[in-house]
């Protein structure tokens, strides 16, 4: 009886490594439970669900969409981002993108020069040993 309704599936799901996914699929969604769709005829699980599968009582695709949603362990959801407030900006200002004018700080390297002196550690001088 399986082989005849393999056969008959192939029409539906051309993939028989898919259709061995969904009749599995659909299988295990009725030994936990779901209503069959046609007469059980005595028959066991899988070849009922092949049985679903070829008399397209059971659409191959929405049983595809469900085997996926069933093995997703993370359902990434769009959610929208918090606003950050921008670094330098006040707390109840708003920045608008109308504002154009960019001011920037002039350095020259004379002054570059210093204020990295002034991060360097002082270099250590060697103490000469008194005697």
């Amino acid at each position: 009886m399986a082989r005849v309704t393999v056969e008959d599936c192939i029409d539906k799901v051309e993939n028989r490594f898919d259709l061995v996914l969904l009749a599995s699929h659909r299988a295990r969604m009725i030994s936990s439970g779901s209503q069959i769709t046609v007469e059980r005829d005595n028959d066991k699980n899988p070849v009922v669900s092949l049985r679903e599968i070829a008399e397209t009582t059971v659409s191959p695709g929405d049983l595809k969409e469900d085997l996926i949603h069933s093995l997703q362990k993370y359902v990434e959801v769009d959610e929208p981002e918090p606003e950050v407030p921008l670094i330098g900006a006040e707390a109840g200002a708003s920045v608008d993108s109308d504002d154009r004018e960019v001011t920037a700080d002039r350095m020259t390297e004379e002054e570059l020069l210093k204020g990295l002196e002034g991060l360097a550690p002082p270099e250590e001088v060697p103490e000469e040993d008194a005697e």
